[in-house]
């Protein structure tokens, strides 16, 4: 079964593009340095398609039967967002060398669970099942390749993003630089969850 030939642009548009990842990612990698930050990279890597395809292989029925789960879901992810959008923008510039600074970057873990409440994953994986797979066909293998360009596309999208950030590091040695940088991040991590309220805000008007 060959993959359909628009999902690798979408794909890289969707990796590349900036959300709540790759803001993040890029802010540890200013704040902790790139080293520090590589259990978050991985995280994200690992925790997204493990997501899709556990959405992609049946759970997405299960939002179908009880889709007051799934805004529950939306609801967490968004007050999360908001609080890790206020954890950057309070985030003081620390020296990892000199044991310094009050936070620490996310762990595996952290980054991996973090793709359930990620409002842009959730609409990478339903968008790329709902547009790229054929029916008739085996619809699991169909959702493992995809996951698999999701998957193939993480390592470089977020890498980038986390050496831009480490590379700032050296730009912003001034701790007022660094500090509005911090802010700005925070405020438009913010900002990324506004399509996600305008939508719920909608389907409770409109219901």
């Amino acid at each position: 079964m060959e993959i359909h030939p628009a999902l690798i642009p979408f794909a890289i548009a969707a990796a590349f593009t900036p959300g709540p990842n790759n803001i993040m990612i890029m802010a540890s990698g200013l704040n902790y340095g790139w080293r520090a930050s590589m259990p978050h990279l991985l995280g994200i890597c690992f925790g997204f398609p493990s997501m899709f395809l556990a959405v992609g292989f049946g759970l997405g029925y299960m939002f179908e039967a009880y889709p007051l789960l799934h805004k529950a879901i939306q609801l967490i992810g968004i007050f999360y967002l908001l609080y890790l959008a206020w954890l950057i923008a309070n985030a003081t510039p620390t020296n990892l060398e000199a044991g310094e600074g009050d936070t620490r970057p996310f762990t595996f873990m952290q980054a991996a669970l973090f793709q359930w409440v990620n409002p842009k994953a959730w609409i990478m994986g339903t968008s790329a099942i709902a547009t790229y797979t054929t029916v008739g066909a085996d619809i699991n293998l169909q959702i493992v390749l995809i996951g698999a360009v999701f998957f193939a596309m993480a390592f470089p999208s977020a890498g980038v993003w986390l050496l831009f950030g480490s590379g700032l590091k050296r730009l912003l040695s001034d701790p007022r630089k660094h500090r509005y940088f911090n802010v700005s991040m925070g405020l438009v991590l913010a900002l990324s969850v506004a399509p996600i309220v305008w939508s719920l805000f909608s389907n409770i008007v409109g219901s």
